[in-house]
């Protein structure tokens, strides 16, 4: 049977405990940090040689659902009934509202250095220390909403603008394609500075701290947001019917893609497993 994935600002007192307690335990294991090491290992831009999976190219939503399955099912063996909730950030937009409250995530970091004193994954706590993709910190970091050059988190309309598209992904398949759901999802834009982000990678830059870079899964949130933006990709294959993911084939010796993108039917690094296996997700899991 299918199981739930619920929007975070709907948990019970007791939903929020056990998901943090699930976190927590997958960490103390020493399985949390591997997802760190893998989401490192994929984070390749454009202008890198070979393979492209987890950003900037088709692959971007399959390659992060079965990385959140990969997380799920980790939290899962230490407690069969949690599951991770979504953070819908178009409507709980400031650093007061879910997910940043004590009994979550916690709260923004400290002016000074960033550095998060509140909730669960606080250094002080003991409970969360970093130990992938750092340099000297050991603590998690954040700057919500970029006290020095503030940013505002993603409206329903940008989303909204994403979800309109009736493409999956169009050529070139990379950061500069100007049509195509998954790039208006992703969010690479033309322009520089907080112009050229927009919906996933908005988020990414207005939490800031460690949600910067290929080592953002050391925050917890990592997985509520990457859970919304899964929602989306849902939500457009409802309103678009039909549509399936892109490219069908791929992209033949003399493209500047060849060997450097998934198409539909090929297997999806570091798994064994397509694309268009992971389209329909309904028999595992739906959102609330």
């Amino acid at each position: 049977m299918a199981y739930i994935r619920k929007d975070v600002s709907t948990l019970t007192r007791a939903e929020r405990r056990r998901f943090v307690g699930a976190l927590l335990e997958v960490k103390r294991r020493g399985e949390y940090d591997e997802f760190v090491r893998t989401h490192i290992a994929y984070f390749v831009s454009d202008g890198e040689d070979g393979l492209r999976t987890a950003h900037m190219a088709p692959s971007f939503l399959p390659w992060h659902r079965r990385f959140l399955l990969d997380l799920e099912r980790a939290l899962r063996r230490v407690d069969a009934s949690v599951s991770v909730p979504y953070w819908d950030w178009t409507r709980n937009r400031t650093a007061a509202s879910v997910p940043w409250t004590a009994d979550l995530l916690g709260g923004n970091g400290r002016r000074s250095d960033h550095r998060v004193t509140t909730g669960p994954f606080a250094y002080a706590e003991g409970d969360w220390t970093l130990k992938v993709g750092i340099t000297d910190e050991k603590y998690l970091t954040r700057d919500l909403g970029r006290a020095r050059d503030p940013i505002a988190l993603p409206t329903a309309g940008e989303l909204e603008s994403a979800l309109r598209e009736p493409l999956y992904d169009a050529a070139p398949w990379d950061s500069t394609s100007a049509k195509g759901f998954r790039n208006g999802l992703e969010g690479w834009g033309t322009g520089r500075g907080s112009v050229s982000w927009r919906n996933h990678n908005r988020v990414h830059r207005w939490v800031g701290g460690v949600m910067v870079g290929g080592a953002s899964v050391n925050d917890p949130v990592f997985w509520l947001h990457h859970a919304f933006v899964d929602l989306q990709w849902s939500r457009w294959q409802q309103r678009h019917r039909g549509a399936r993911y892109l490219p069908a084939q791929p992209p033949g010796p003399r493209s500047d893609q060849y060997e450097r993108i998934v198409a539909r039917h090929e297997k999806l690094p570091p798994w064994d497993v397509t694309p268009d296996q992971l389209e329909d997700v309904s028999g595992i899991y739906r959102y609330a």
